[in-house]
């Protein structure tokens, strides 16, 4: 009410704001209360102090089913939408009211961490919403309850604690969690069943869920896990082998983890242990026969006995297959020989020897094929340092480049032969323990060294002058034979004479026979001859015995005496 007559702007501001509720926002979006003046076709009109009452529907009023216990007087609380609206009405609501007021003791509930009641009503997108006593929230699907759930039409309507998860007042988002009740009041329960609860307990249980690692028993309000290596001492890929959901099943609490309240279970420790006594049951040496289980990369596992196993290492699967996947040696369940080889208790490991358990394919080709034995088999590679020929047992011989052929180089000798042929070679020398068999071609020549590696009986020395006949004639020499039925041996070119013309194998002829002096004998024994060395020796021979350079006679005159000599 204005104080002078002549009221100012200011007077009118004052009045006005009283009027609409003060100064500070007015009436709009506030809560204020309100008296019922009229109840009329299920609206009820209420006075809140503006120059207009407003109207509320009576459901606002009630709670959903029930019908509005309201009476003409009633004083009530409603929340101030609006100070009128078109028709001069304020826009009053009763649900925005509730709302707020529930907003207001939510938030000091969440700031608490105090859990609050309330009612699952609706189904939407993602989860669920949930009525905290006039607050709408929204309980996501996942924090229903702790493993999904596929009906939650029992749990709707019914009232029910709640854990806020998030609130944000000014976009009106209230997230709520019904599973972090459930794991707090499990984990208070997992704690006093634990505390009862001690390694190497003995009880029993139900399968409740089955994994590719595992099974979870339930242990009467508290799960345990039955790791699959835990099921048995024998090998088993999969739990579902050994049990079944929902089985009972008897097991020993291995290890208990407090902190994280973890069990560990085990079923086999109930069982007597197969290990024990292994080392006699076991021998090293000692021969036994097993199915394979499991093949890897390195090797293959042996199954000896139920629970034990062995590991044959890729390395002694096989004398002959080298750096071969085992799984092209062996199967998964074909039943093997294995030797033992290793026993070793403390980390349960027992190897094997696949190979040991067979012949020694070089120990019984030696015995079949004794050195100075004449072989055939197939060319199967070719190397810069010879040749390497498939035999019997499936081994290999090697027949090195110098005992290929005679007479030629052994560059040139590899060229020969090629990969696919069939060739026949001497064994000249067997070693079981390298695995290495070593053969010559050329040694079945004519006239080549005896199996005892000595030449023939002719007593053939080095710097010895023999007669020699020309067995063939090649461009790098002469194939000579000693005697009549002596060794064979080769006359290079440059060992053909002293001078360059007379180095041209061309000018002998097959049958030809000439003196020629053994030089020295090759790694097999065979004699080597020269002409050259001859000539040499006989020049010096001369120069010694008639005369030097020193007394004045020429070489002519030296070897025209020595020729007289020899005439007489």
């Amino acid at each position: 009410m204005a104080t002078s007559p002549n009221p100012t702007r200011n007077d009118f501001e004052a009045l006005l704001n009283e009027s609409l509720g003060g100064a500070e926002g007015g009436f709009e979006g506030r809560v204020v209360k309100g008296t019922v003046t009229a109840i009329e076709n299920d609206f009820a009109m209420i006075d809140v102090g503006l120059k207009s009452e407003g109207r509320v529907a009576l459901r606002e009023f009630s709670m959903p089913g029930q019908k509005a216990d309201l009476n003409v007087g009633d004083e009530v609380e409603v929340y101030v939408d609006r100070v009128e609206n078109m028709n001069g009405e304020a826009v009053l609501s009763r649900d925005r009211a509730r709302r707020e007021a529930a907003w207001d003791k939510l938030e000091g509930e969440f700031a608490a961490g105090n859990r609050v009641d309330g009612v699952i009503f609706g189904r939407v997108k993602g989860g669920f919403t949930v009525d905290l006593g006039g607050a709408v929230a929204f309980l996501p699907g996942s924090q229903v309850d702790v493993r999904p759930v596929r009906d939650v039409g029992p749990l709707m309507d019914i009232a029910q604690p709640f854990q806020i998860l998030k609130m944000d007042r000014r976009r009106g988002n209230i997230v709520v969690s019904r599973r972090a009740i459930l794991e707090e009041t499990r984990a208070e329960q997992r704690s006093g069943l634990i505390q009862n609860l001690t390694e190497g307990q003995i009880i029993e249980g139900v399968v409740k869920n089955i994994t590719d690692y595992g099974a979870f028993v339930d242990l009467g309000g508290i799960d345990g896990l039955l790791h699959v290596t835990d099921i048995s001492y024998k090998r088993i890929n999969h739990p579902s082998e050994m049990i079944n959901i929902g089985d009972t099943v008897k097991v020993q609490i291995v290890r208990i983890n407090r902190d994280t309240q973890r069990i560990s279970l085990g079923m086999k420790q109930l069982e007597s242990d197969p290990w024990e006594g292994a080392v006699a049951k076991y021998p090293v040496g000692a021969r036994l026969h097993g199915a394979v289980t499991n093949i890897t990369e390195y090797g293959a596992f042996i199954e000896l006995e139920a629970g034990i196993e062995g590991l044959v290492h890729v390395s002694e699967m096989s004398w002959t297959k080298k750096n071969v996947h085992p799984g092209k040696i062996v199967s998964t369940s074909q039943e093997v020989d294995v030797v033992v080889l290793d026993v070793d208790l403390e980390k349960r490991r027992i190897s094997l020897g696949l190979k040991q358990a067979q012949a020694n394919p070089w120990e019984a080709f030696a015995q079949k094929h004794p050195v100075g034995s004449t072989v055939e088999g197939e060319v199967k590679n070719a190397t810069e340092f010879g040749l390497f020929i498939g035999l019997d047992g499936d081994v290999d011989g090697m027949v090195h480049m110098s005992d290929i052929a005679w007479g030629i180089s052994g560059e040139d000798a590899l060229h020969l032969h090629r990969k696919g042929e069939m060739v026949k070679a001497v064994v000249l020398d067997i070693d079981a323990e390298k695995e290495r068999i070593s053969l010559g071609i050329k040694q079945l020549e004519k006239g080549a060294p005896t199996a005892g590696g000595a030449v023939s009986s002719s007593g053939l020395k080095k710097g010895a002058t023999v007669t020699v006949t020309v067995l063939e004639v090649r461009d790098g020499g002469l194939e000579v034979q000693a005697g009549e039925d002596g060794a064979t041996g080769f006359i290079k070119r440059a060992d053909l004479g002293r001078d360059r013309d007379e180095q041209r194998p061309d000018r002998f002829q097959v049958g030809q026979k000439f003196d020629a002096m053994i030089t020295g004998f090759d790694r097999s024994k065979k004699p080597n001859f020269s002409i050259k060395a001859l000539q040499l020796a006989e020049e010096k021979q001369a120069v010694e015995q008639y005369g030097s350079s020193d007394s004045g006679a020429s070489l002519g005159d030296i070897l025209g005496e020595a020729l007289k000599s020899a005439k007489k």
